[in-house]
């Protein structure tokens, strides 16, 4: 979990949150077709039900179309995941580190991530190379396949640069620990946790009374 911590910021973290705001909005816009694919998934899936048993007529090409869309929701949001600190984190292990201790742990862990999403990125863009060169396309219907295989190293170039952020935020830490903690991800204590659904309880009660 994170939460912006921007007391005591100097010039140099102002501009690091000022290019991190950039490419939030970036992520948050990558993480809203993944949203939204996934809703008109629904509605395709409905409408596939509903065609197949009162109609007798399935939506034509359902799984091309299925196939396709995994890769939008399933590696678009992965940035934005990386960011709020919404995937799956070892805080078992990392409670037992304090101090600049807890920041090189952080450090060398998303090294790890980065080392092997830069992998990740050079083979789909393989894949997405070979589908463009060959013309590869979906059984059924003959959907192309080469524009669902160019967002999976578009996600992960994004998530990369992501990482390198991180990289950067942890770095300072490790050299001076009272530095503030800007928006990376940390482990929450439970009065950290609880003041944070606090404040974002009253966000969106504020947001909610100003679009009244």
């Amino acid at each position: 979990m994170t939460t912006v911590h921007t007391s005591g910021a100097d010039g140099e973290d102002r501009r690091y949150l000022k290019f991190t705001g950039a490419l939030g909005k970036l992520e948050n816009f990558f993480n809203l077709i993944a949203a939204t694919s996934i809703l008109l998934l629904m509605f395709l899936a409905v409408a596939q039900v509903v065609g197949r048993n009162l109609f007798n007529q399935p939506v034509p090409g359902f799984i091309d179309f299925t196939e396709q869309a995994m890769a939008v929701f399933a590696f678009l949001g992965v940035a934005y995941c990386q960011r709020v600190g919404g995937h799956i984190r070892m805080e078992l292990l990392l409670g037992t580190f304090k101090g600049r201790g807890l920041w090189i742990a952080e450090f060398f862990g998303v090294l790890i991530i980065l080392f092997v999403v830069t992998i990740l990125i050079y083979g789909s863009y393989l894949h997405f190379d070979r589908s463009w060169s060959l013309g590869d396309s979906t059984i059924d219907v003959g959907l192309p396949t080469w524009p669902s295989k160019l967002l999976v190293p578009l996600a992960l170039s994004l998530l990369w640069l992501r990482l390198c952020l991180q990289l950067y935020g942890y770095s300072r830490l490790i050299i001076d620990p009272s530095r503030p903690l800007l928006d990376l991800p940390h482990k929450h204590d439970a009065a950290e946790h609880a003041k944070a659904e606090i404040e974002e309880a009253f966000l969106e009660e504020h947001q909610e009374g100003g679009a009244r």
